[in-house]
């Protein structure tokens, strides 16, 4: 599995930091001890982020769907 952060040019080192951390999973009281910032700035720059617009985009190879079989890639 891959996650892609498309629009990631748009933002700051310290955003594509927080949102990173946020899509794994990560609370803001995690990130906040992780990045040594306060849970107010997270929240700032996390909303800051959304408002520039990024994506995230899971790639998933076709075996994990089990989509492809070896009979099925000669059709």
């Amino acid at each position: 599995m891959k996650i892609e952060i498309r629009g990631a040019e748009r933002l700051s080192f310290r955003e594509r930091q927080v949102v990173v951390l946020k899509e794994m999973g990560k609370s803001t009281e995690q990130i906040s001890k992780t990045l040594n910032l306060s849970s107010s700035t997270i929240s700032t720059l996390y909303s800051r982020a959304r408002a520039k617009g990024y994506e995230v985009v899971i790639v998933l190879p076709a075996e994990v769907l089990e989509i492809f079989t070896g009979e099925d890639e000669n059709e």
